[in-house]
């Protein structure tokens, strides 16, 4: 029996830089998507927090967006990030927005606006109403500065077939039990935090939504796989053998950490947009140090 979508491993796939110019390097982003689909990941989310989305032009946006559907070519699903802090905006960004090839979108909370809860309600219904393929909400208050309460993801849950799913990267297992434990029949919980990812998992979450999984597709599918199956006696030893790399690649930001890591696996340049910058001499000998120590 297959699997519903959008569960097991999502990988939140980098936007790869040509060091000219700072173009996007489409041949390098082929060879990831190739690479991260021959090791079992379940899905890709394209124009997520850590593909710098932010930093593209809108022309850049379509191109890659086009250009990961067509590569993908319906090997796996591909979630679309789609969000923002102007819900007009974002409704009409939706209505403009080509969903051939896309089997859902991922829309982060409003940020920096700080809305209430009684606006983030009405935000998620204007964007489930505008979307024509399913919505999964993004809660990560460590860098929108808003919380989606459990209570308001519940309402929205019930309230809408369409918002199938909720990114969680609070922080908060508590937070994420509550809505473990009320959530309605095929409402997804999906980790946002990859070293949350084993915790939530035996606690019944659907998968992760992971950063690691640019560099360590197979391994964390793997366990993602195991635990979801109950098979925690061998899905532990990996989550304990991903974890220093897991929280290293989160010490001076994302996607600052994981571009150093695939660029010590030789895979594409470490290359930023501004305002994020490379790491730290430091953070990449301790990356290399530790890729070196996971691979034996």
């Amino acid at each position: 029996m297959k699997a519903p979508i959008f569960t097991g491993t999502g990988v939140a796939l980098i936007t790869p830089f040509r060091k000219q110019q700072e173009t996007v390097d489409f041949t390098k982003l082929e060879s990831l998507i190739e690479h991260i689909i021959a090791s079992g990941v379940d899905y890709i989310v394209a124009l997520g927090t850590t593909s710098e989305a932010a930093t593209m032009t809108e022309s850049e946006r379509s191109a890659v967006q086009e250009f990961i559907v067509e590569t993908v070519a319906g090997r796996c699903p591909v979630m679309l990030g789609l969000g923002g802090n102007n819900t007009l905006n974002v409704t009409d960004t939706i209505n403009r927005t080509n969903f051939d090839g896309i089997s859902g979108i991922l829309s982060v909370t409003p940020y920096y606006n700080k809305p209430n809860q009684r606006g983030l309600l009405q935000h998620y219904r204007n964007v489930a109403e505008a979307s024509p393929v399913p919505v999964i909400m993004y809660n990560v208050p460590g860098r929108t500065g808003v919380n989606l309460a459990a209570e308001t993801t519940l309402t929205l849950a019930h309230e809408y077939s369409n918002i199938i799913g909720i990114k969680e990267a609070s922080g908060n297992l508590q937070q994420v039990m509550q809505i473990l434990r009320n959530r309605p029949d095929g409402f997804r919980v999906i980790s946002g935090d990859d070293a949350l990812t084993y915790p939530m998992l035996t606690l019944g979450a659907d998968g992760v939504i992971s950063v690691m999984a640019n560099a360590l597709p197979k391994e964390m599918s793997d366990m993602v796989h195991l635990a979801m199956k109950g098979d925690l006696k061998k899905s532990l030893p990996l989550h304990y053998r991903m974890l220093p790399l897991m929280n290293a690649i989160f010490e001076e930001g994302n996607p600052t950490g994981i571009k150093a890591l695939l660029e010590i696996q030789g895979s594409i340049s470490n290359i930023l947009r501004l305002p994020l910058v490379k790491s730290t001499k430091q953070l990449y000998n301790k990356l290399s140090t530790l890729y070196n120590e996971f691979g034996n």
